[in-house]
């Protein structure tokens, strides 16, 4: 049976890297491990490690996106909780048996190997959920 392993990050969307990070970074000390623009998901995203896990600060990048949709709806603000589960296919299946709205059907494939998948919100109590089975 598949198991979540750990929240891998905790993602916030916003719409000013450089203000944003004037709090995360400068404010609260903490370091920012990368920042990167994936083209894929119209977004630039800044990873700051925390204990075991990371926050991660999301910009779209384009006023076209799913994200800047989102952004502009909703404001700036948390948009998903990842958690790191051992068998995403697994895990999606097992959701898919108990009536669990996906946004990802199939998982995706992340240019570092990962796998993911989003759960809708309608089916986690409002809260988007990503899945991440790492490579290795």
């Amino acid at each position: 049976m598949p198991s979540v392993k750990r929240i891998d990050h905790i993602a916030i969307l916003v719409d000013d890297m450089e203000a944003t990070l004037r709090f995360w970074r400068d404010a609260l000390g903490m370091q920012v491990a990368g920042l990167q623009d994936v083209p894929a998901e119209a977004a630039q995203i800044a990873f700051m490690p925390t204990g075991g896990s990371e926050i991660e600060l999301v910009r779209p990048t384009t006023e076209d996106s799913g994200l800047a949709r989102y952004l502009q709806k909703r404001g700036p603000g948390m948009h998903h909780v990842c958690l790191e589960v051992d068998d995403i296919q697994g895990m999606l299946a097992q959701l898919k048996l108990h009536g669990v709205q996906l946004i990802n059907e199939e998982p995706r494939l992340g240019p570092d190997g990962r796998k993911y998948a989003f759960v809708h919100p309608k089916s986690a109590n409002g809260v988007m959920v990503e899945l991440y089975e790492l490579p290795g």
